[in-house]
């Protein structure tokens, strides 16, 4: 391992907690001279082992464009990325933390709408009588079209979320939403409901490397568990 190796780590949240302790488990040891604003740290006793903290997004970005050699991910944002930076990166294994699921969700209120079959006529109903689409409001465009185009909805638009998605019906900017969620908590606390065929994906955190580093990386890999 004699090759400078450059390591992307989520700069936040359980995925971050997760990954420490994920190299903490295979002896890999995280150290650095700051707190959490600190965004580089190094392994210990490996001094070839560059670590950046970074957004989760940006080490897929990075990882494609071949700044990053290792990275902690979510699958659901690798997925959620276009198909010519996903065939840049490998999987090379799903690790066991930052399980969530991302759904399509629905007010409260509408008692009747309880599938995706419920949803497509809503979606005409609101072409007919509103001249009007149905939004859904999301930070995974690329999935949810996929998923609701697979399953015949096609009356709608997508609203571009930048945060706090679950506003989203309340405030007049969608109808419904899609988002990630580990529990369900935080879209129940806010009035909303997923539907019973609801899972557009179950993501989880997954070990990436960069498809054209797959050679130097083999001596490092073989020494993770």
């Amino acid at each position: 391992m004699k090759n400078l190796i450059t390591i992307g780590l989520p700069s936040k949240g359980r995925l971050r907690e997760g990954a420490i302790h994920f190299f903490k488990k295979n002896n890999y040891e995280l150290t650095s001279n700051g707190g959490e604003r600190n965004y580089f740290a190094r392994f210990e006793k490996y001094p070839n082992i560059k670590i950046i903290y970074l957004h989760a997004k940006e080490i897929i970005q990075r990882l494609g464009d071949g700044t990053l050699d290792i990275g902690i991910s979510g699958l659901d944002l690798l997925n959620e990325s276009n198909k010519n930076l996903r065939d840049k990166i490998i999987i090379k294994r799903k690790l066991n933390f930052g399980n969530a699921n991302l759904v399509v969700a629905v007010p409260d209120d509408w008692i009747d709408v309880q599938t995706i079959a419920d949803l497509e006529e809503v979606s005409f109903d609101l072409r007919s009588k509103r001249n009007s689409r149905l939004r859904v409001a999301t930070k995974y465009p690329n999935l949810t079209n996929d998923f609701l185009i697979s399953k015949g909805v096609t009356q709608y638009k997508i609203i571009s979320s930048l945060g706090a998605t679950e506003t989203y019906p309340f405030i007049g900017s969608s109808e419904i939403i899609t988002d990630i969620t580990s529990t369900g908590k935080t879209l129940s606390d806010n009035n909303l409901r997923v539907l019973k065929d609801g899972l557009i994906l179950k993501s989880v955190a997954c070990l990436l490397i960069a498809r054209n580093k797959s050679l130097k990386l083999q001596p490092f890999l073989k020494l993770i568990k």
